[in-house]
């Protein structure tokens, strides 16, 4: 029994050893492939992940050290704290240190890191004891919260700009709870109500009342998230808009914040405020109004130009007193009326105001009336009676905007019906008995009267209708300021407007404007003698019309004229013969050189050349700037024979005059 052991035992034994040494190497293996799966797993994690024993790092993960900006081999070794921000190195060292000795410390921390670049990167730490290597170790799991403490850095920042705000707000503002609790009042609030209410209702410490608001605003704000309440608190006899909105604290829970703005003073603020917006709206029309009419005035003066020129040429080849005379006479007075007209809607595209000056009434009528003729209804018909050839000092574009905005509101009353637009002019002396009724001085004025058989005005609303924003008018019709306009320039011309109504019959608008001056009227074309010469002149101007008829003009009048239609050009010529021309008269636009330009170029050739500068419209060149340039005379297209020959006599005449038309 205790003898050798057989042959057959020992092959037993073998085979016993074989098997046990094979289910060793499977089981190492299988250990060997768990320790590389779960080394991939910690490799791979989306977390910093780090082992260290007493401080030494044993064991860094890939994520822990790129966030740091390193490789795991240049931190294994090295200590942790090394790694820590200096000013939370003690804090981490603490917590670490307690727990490997078991002692109490925080399940999970924030705290910062240091990169390797010296940036800041905070983490939220997982930390962890285990067994590693035979020893007590300490193990964290780090994620990477930079975001979240910037974000949270803004929160504190926005929170204490808020409530700085808040403190700041000239308006009582104060927060609730849903029971009705103040949880904050800013230092407005305090003040309205004579101290910190803070924890009392807000119904009784606000409004003196003993139970909830009827208008409660945390009510409606549940139901809507914001409100707006107009009322006069009991408290105080005040009247405020109250605007509400909901706020959701930290803990889940809903107050209401509400801001009280007094607007017993506000509204009038308001009021101005809407003034200034309308007249703000009124100035921004006209400047549209102004900026279309100086884009299309050049070349509409440069037609009239070439129609009052070729007319006057052919007035003075026909016999005069026959039919042809007479025909074109009409053409040439129509044309006339055409350049005023265009010099009234320039008035606006220039920007500039003109100055008070007597201006001529019954003129600005006859235009208004035939200006609106194209635009009411044929089934209103027009009447005038112009019995006043009086002069007031105004602004020639005020009283086009007065009839404008009378006869406009006038037609606008019969548009349905029809009827009559009746306009009168006449002198009227105003005496101490006449004074007494209308609030004027005593003295001579002009009487303006727009008349319509209209729908009328009711009698409740006559009086609020030159009242600024008053208007029966539908939205988009109109603003409310016409009339109101117009009662303030007729005050300020030292004048008086009074408005009398039949309802359904019409309506009548009386003007008073006090007179300066008697004139009598300019008269028409006449040919005859105009003033003439023999002078050599350079005539330029890039509208080929316009320079054939400027140059049988000049040369009618005896002038030798040399004629360009290139600026450039023009400059050749007068620099190879300098003293070949006693003046030049150039268009203001023109390509490749403008008339400024050119003229400034020429007097650079030869100082003492007389220049005349025309145009139909420039926002560049001004009367002033003109004669600072040195250019003798500045005249607006288009210009009639006779102002043309006046105005090239004086700057031939007379030195260095500077002359205007």
């Amino acid at each position: 029994m205790y003898g050798k052991p057989t042959y057959e035992e020992l092959e037993q034994r073998v085979q016993e050893l074989e098997q046990s040494d094979s289910k060793r190497k499977i089981t190492e293996k299988a250990l060997l492939e768990i320790e590389k799966r779960y080394n991939l797993l910690i490799q791979r994690s989306q977390t910093g992940i780090y082992i260290h024993i007493g401080g030494l790092l044993k064991f860094v993960n890939n994520r822990f050290a790129g966030m740091l900006g390193y490789v795991p081999n240049e931190m294994i070794g090295r200590q942790y704290w090394d790694f820590v921000h200096p000013e939370d190195k003690e804090m981490v060292k603490d917590i670490s240190l307690a727990r490997a000795r078991g002692e109490a410390a925080p399940l999970e921390y924030d705290f910062r890191h240091q990169s390797k670049n010296g940036e800041t990167v905070w983490v939220h730490n997982l930390p962890t004891i285990i067994q590693y290597q035979g020893q007590t170790a300490n193990m964290g799991n780090l994620i990477q919260i930079n975001d979240r403490k910037r974000a949270e850095k803004r929160l504190r920042e926005s929170e204490a700009k808020y409530r700085s705000m808040m403190e700041a707000f000239v308006e009582p503002l104060h927060i609730c709870s849903h029971d009705f609790i103040i949880e904050y009042m800013n230092p407005a609030m305090i003040s309205r109500v004579g101290r910190d209410a803070t924890g009392e209702k807000c119904y009784f410490a606000l409004h003196g009342l003993e139970s909830k608001c009827d208008w409660c605003a945390f009510d409606k704000v549940m139901q809507d998230d914001k409100n707006e309440t107009t009322l006069i608190s009991p408290l105080d006899d005040r009247q405020y808009r109250i605007s509400s909105m909901p706020i959701e604290k930290k803990d889940g829970s809903i107050s209401n914040m509400s801001i009280y703005r007094d607007i017993t003073d506000y509204l009038v603020a308001v009021s101005e405020k809407e003034k200034v917006q309308a007249q703000l709206l009124q100035v921004q029309k006209m400047e549209s109004i102004g900026n279309l009419a100086g884009g299309i005035a050049h070349d509409f003066n440069n037609i009239l130009s070439a129609i009052i020129g070729f007319t006057e040429l052919a007035m003075d080849d026909v016999e005069k007193d026959s039919v042809i005379g007479d025909n074109l006479q009409d053409v040439y007075s129509a044309g006339k009326r055409a350049k005023d007209l265009v010099g009234q809607i320039l008035a606006f595209a220039r920007q500039s105001e003109e100055k008070v000056k007597p201006i001529r009434v019954d003129k600005i009528i006859e235009e208004v009336l035939q200006f609106i003729r194209s635009s009411i209804p044929t089934t209103i018909d027009i009447k005038k009676a112009i019995d006043s050839d009086s002069l007031i000092m105004g602004n020639k574009t005020q009283l086009h905007q007065i009839m404008m905005n009378l006869c406009t509101n006038a037609a606008h009353a019969m548009e349905d019906k029809g009827g009559v637009l009746e306009v009168r002019l006449t002198d009227i002396e105003i005496d101490w008995s006449i004074y007494k009724k209308l609030d004027l001085k005593p003295g001579h004025y002009i009487e303006i009267n727009v008349i319509d058989t209209g729908t009328g005005i009711s009698p409740h609303i006559i009086n609020s209708i030159f009242e600024p924003y008053f208007t029966t008018k539908e939205p988009g019709e109109g603003t409310g300021m016409g009339l109101a306009t117009v009662h303030g320039i007729v005050e300020s011309y030292g004048g008086k407007i009074v408005v009398k109504s039949d309802l359904g019959k019409g309506s009548a608008f009386t003007t008073y404007l006090p007179i300066t001056q008697k004139r009598k009227r300019q008269r028409q074309y006449k040919s005859g003698q105009f003033p003439t010469g023999t002078e050599r002149i350079l005539l330029v101007d890039d509208e080929a019309l316009i320079a054939k008829m400027s140059s049988q003009v000049l040369e009618r009048l005896g002038y030798a004229v040399t004629t360009r239609t290139s600026s450039v050009e023009a400059y050749e010529l007068f620099k190879s013969k300098p003293n070949d021309f006693d003046l030049v008269i150039t268009d203001m636009t023109m390509p490749n050189m403008t008339g400024d330009k050119l003229a400034t170029e020429l007097m650079g050739i030869r100082s003492n050349i007389p220049i005349i500068l025309c145009t139909g419209y420039s926002k560049k060149i001004t009367e002033e700037i003109a004669s600072k340039l040195g250019i003798r005379a500045f005249a607006y297209k288009p210009i009639v024979k006779a102002d043309l020959a006046k105005t090239i006599r004086k700057v031939l005449d007379e030195d260095r005059t500077k002359i205007s038309y």
